[in-house]
């Protein structure tokens, strides 16, 4: 009989982030994920990171997802599914940054938020929101500006 491997999703803290604090708005959802950011290259590469949340709507933990060019980043939907389904997640909350400081969405900002937001229907898990970071600070959410 040939042996299969067991895949694993581990959580390991690398720095304390979470405050045990709910996320219930932009505002809170912002302080959690900027802490997920490498603030030392937010200025001239796109990184995108996933939070991952309960059903109390506590983190359960983030994963940087990718890091791209000054322009762009590639998400692999399937695999960040598949750790939002693994944790138990109930929902997500997914952010990039925009090295050139403009926070308006893209087209395919846009269309990524849909497609993440369609696969998360699949499996009952709710996309709470999609924030832009810049690299001076500002903020942009896509739930505060009707665009889930």
């Amino acid at each position: 009989m040939k042996y299969l491997k067991e895949l694993q999703v581990k959580y390991t803290p690398s720095k304390k982030v979470y405050k045990n604090e709910r996320i219930t708005n932009s505002e809170l959802a912002f302080q959690y994920v900027r802490d997920t950011f490498n603030h030392e290259t937010i200025a001239c590469q796109e990184q995108f990171n996933v939070l991952f949340i309960n059903h109390a709507h506590l983190p359960i933990g983030y994963y940087k997802a990718s890091v791209g060019s000054n322009t762009a980043t590639v998400v692999d939907i399937k695999l960040l599914m598949g750790l939002a389904i693994k944790s138990l997640s109930s929902g997500i909350i997914i952010a990039h940054n925009h090295p050139s400081g403009n926070l308006q969405p893209s087209e395919n900002d846009i269309q990524l938020t849909k497609k993440i937001k369609d696969a998360c229907a699949l499996f009952d898990i709710n996309l709470l929101d999609h924030l832009i970071l810049s690299p001076c600070g500002g903020k942009y959410s896509f739930a505060d500006n009707s665009k889930l």
